[in-house]
């Protein structure tokens, strides 16, 4: 890229002594990087100077664009900052420091293999930089796309750490900044690199319907067009193109409806843009009479506008009767601020950001907030989950807006609005229905908290994420700090309860407890059962190391005779090829601790070592040691889910046994006092990991009270 053509885009909208700094920029830039060449071996002036172009495409003002240009300077040409100082004043120096900075970090991550600690803090000491002046990462962002343009002449490992890292943080944070611009290129470019095979698939099917999309896509803009003329609406109507990454997420969508590439309708897609504001409601009203509109597919982001400033109203359109069609429609202004966020009005005045979008901008307040209280990992945790995750909009009962990560519950809502609210939280309404805490919220939602009138504490089941009731870093971090403040003492019984509860629902033996700590990383069982009384780690997570002690690498596969073992599933004295079965009286899974019983001419039984009949047999010689080995089937498995009744209870858990991928041989159900049922599944169950998680979630159906493994006792071998 020559100079002249960034002189010439500068020169659009800068005046000339600005334009002056940017060429003052250049050349000292091409004189501190003279001879030095890139891994694309291309001139590596070319990075500085097409970092800087994408930032005039912006309209950014001189200081940023001479930053662009010098962001390598005193890292790889031995430049000091003094110097740059001397030659382009304190506040180009400032941006090119914090550039500076951040790539020094993301090198130090990259050459330690991006260890997520590293990464972490890279990502707290960038929207550090960010909110002290956002300039700092639009030249970031900047440069990374320019990065991951000439990402293919780095090696595959490096190649792929890089495409990861840009998908994770960077493409969400220039969502979040509302450049969508940078962000679907981001997107697109990672996107290549992380699944080229995906990639090249799409981009041919993609150009195998262009001419058939583009044709219809210029028929019905004129239709359009002509449509909104006749109702007095001056209007430019385009045709918007969908983006590789954005396809690729769509059809994961759509192939688990059963459908493929060609049901992706809404590859069509139009952008209407008018002068006003009553301009795009005016239009809206007469695209709805000139095509039908799908209602629950309409959301106005004018009335209500997303946390990055951006302001639209979406529709979805019945076109010609058969084929949907979505529409944007917005001013030329909001137009700008969809394209390129807040860099589309920044405005800098004696140091300080324009008012006019300070509000669009509150989340790094908050993200600035975080630094102080959580560590580096809590911190990635946090702003993956709270920022830069995608939003959903809901309301109060007084109709105020609440602004959520998309996922987010009820409770997370409570958590929002008030701590002590999620404190205190007990149900909740969704749009005036009682909902489970769970409940995943919608756009447009009004969320209703029903809370406790006296002191109330958060439940610890809370922080279990195989029930759902907590989304956010936000709230579970408010959760954890309620448990840490109460007394250690209680919280180690806590614990304790916690833990036998779960290895008894599960079936399983107590372990040593000291060995157990270490590999949660505690020096000791206390500070063990006091992470669990506080909820740093939940019960779950214990039950699955436990199973993944016994457990054998994933070889299971599923086969249709369940119960009847392979010679090769249990080893005896660490010896395959001897005849086996199992107990019924207790019936092992893998992931149990087991102990074989001689029989007499039937070979050897396998128990669970807690079962009854083998602490009360009496010929202990005839206890052999064997083990699990390659697991190549499933066991039936039988569990007891109390409840209280109601219409569909027996189908909701049904549901989600069969999304786990879990056969149901038996169903049987008694009744109780007090209007409580026991349901009795028997499953087919590969091990005791898997059975941990579907109790989880069958613990979470609306009504249920408990759920245990059921170890019937029968007559002895």
């Amino acid at each position: 890229m020559e100079i002249s053509a960034l002189i010439a885009k500068a020169s659009e909208y800068l005046p000339g002594d600005k334009v002056s700094l940017i060429k003052a920029a250049y050349e000292f830039a091409a004189q501190a990087h003279q001879g030095q060449m890139r891994k694309s071996r291309e001139p590596y002036l070319e990075h500085p100077l097409h970092t800087a172009m994408t930032l005039a495409g912006l309209r950014l003002d001189a200081d940023t664009l001479a930053a662009a240009l010098l962001h390598d300077v005193p890292e790889d040409c031995g430049i000091s900052l003094e110097e740059v100082e001397a030659n382009f004043g304190s506040e180009v120096t400032r941006l090119v420091d914090g550039v500076t900075k951040l790539s020094k970090l993301t090198s130090r991550a990259e050459g330690e293999e991006r260890k997520s600690k590293v990464q972490a803090e890279n990502l707290r000491k960038m929207l550090v930089a960010t909110a002290k002046d956002l300039r700092v990462v639009f030249v970031k962002l900047a440069d990374r796309l320019h990065n991951m343009r000439t990402l293919g002449a780095l090696p595959p490992g490096k190649r792929q750490a890089i495409a990861q890292e840009t998908l994770e943080i960077y493409a969400p944070l220039a969502h979040r900044l509302g450049m969508w611009n940078v962000k679907w290129q981001l997107e697109d470019l990672a996107f290549r690199y992380l699944e080229p095979q995906q990639y090249r698939r799409l981009s041919r099917l993609v150009a195998e319907k262009r001419l058939q999309r583009e044709g219809f896509i210029s028929e019905v803009s004129q239709m359009l067009h002509q449509e909104l003329s006749q109702a007095g609406i001056k209007a430019k109507v385009l045709g918007r193109p969908k983006h590789i990454y954005s396809i690729y997420q769509k059809m994961g969508r759509y192939t688990a409806q059963g459908k493929d590439f060609g049901d992706i309708h809404d590859l069509f897609a139009l952008r209407v843009l008018v002068d006003s504001v009553s301009d795009c409601y005016k239009a809206l009203g007469a695209i709805h009479n000139f095509w039908h509109p799908i209602i629950e597919e309409f959301n106005d982001f004018i009335a209500n506008p997303k946390d990055n400033g951006y302001r639209s109203l979406h529709t979805t359109v019945m076109c010609q009767g058969v084929t949907p069609l979505e529409i944007q429609i917005r001013t030329r202004e909001m137009h700008q601020i969809a394209e390129y966020g807040v860099a589309a009005h920044w405005k800098y005045k004696g140091g300080e950001v324009d008012a006019s979008f300070d509000n669009e901008i509150s989340w790094l307040r908050e993200v600035n907030d975080w630094r102080e209280e959580l560590d580096s990992e809590e911190f990635l945790e946090s702003v993956r989950t709270d920022v830069l995750a995608d939003r959903v909009y809901v309301y109060t009962p007084k109709g105020e807006i609440k602004e959520l990560p998309k996922g987010a519950t009820p409770l997370d809502f409570a958590f929002r609005v008030h701590t002590d609210l999620g404190y205190r939280c007990i149900g909740a309404k969704v749009n005036g229905r009682l909902a489970p805490l769970s409940h995943v919220l919608n756009n447009g939602d009004v969320v209703e908290i029903i809370a406790a009138k006296g002191e109330k504490g958060p439940s610890l089941d809370w922080l279990n994420p195989q029930l759902g009731y907590i989304k956010t870093s936000h709230a579970r971090g408010k959760v954890r700090q309620w448990f840490k403040k109460q007394e250690r003492g209680q919280s180690i019984e806590t614990g304790k309860q916690l833990l036998d509860k779960e290895l008894k629902r599960l079936g399983i033996s107590l372990p040593n407890v000291d060995k157990l700590a270490r590999q949660f990383n505690y020096s000791s069982s206390d500070d063990f059962f006091f992470a669990l009384g506080c909820g740093s780690i939940s019960p779950s997570e214990v039950a699955l190391k436990l199973s993944a002690d016994f457990e054998p690498p994933s070889k299971t596969v599923e086969i249709s005779r369940p119960g009847k073992i392979s010679p090769s599933s249990v080893q005896v004295l660490g010896v395959g090829d001897l005849f086996t079965r199992l107990a019924s009286c207790c019936h092992p899974l893998p992931g149990d601790e087991i102990i074989g019983y001689i029989t007499q001419g039937r070979g050897v039984t396998v128990h669970r070592r807690d079962c009854p009949n083998i602490i009360n047999e009496l010929e202990k010689e005839r206890l052999i040691n064997v083990n699990w080995g390659d697991v190549e089937q499933v066991y039936p498995v039988t569990i007891q889910v109390d409840a209280w009744d109601r219409v569909g209870l027996v189908r909701d858990i049904s549901a989600i046994i069969a999304e786990e991928g879990v056969n149901i041989t038996d169903v049987n159900m008694t009744g109780h006092d007090d209007n409580i049922i026991l349901l009795y599944f028997t499953l087919e169950i590969k091990s005791t990991a898997k059975l941990s998680r579907l109790m989880s979630k069958i613990y979470s159906v609306w009504n249920v009270i408990n759920v245990v493994r059921k170890g019937e006792v029968s007559a002895k071998q």
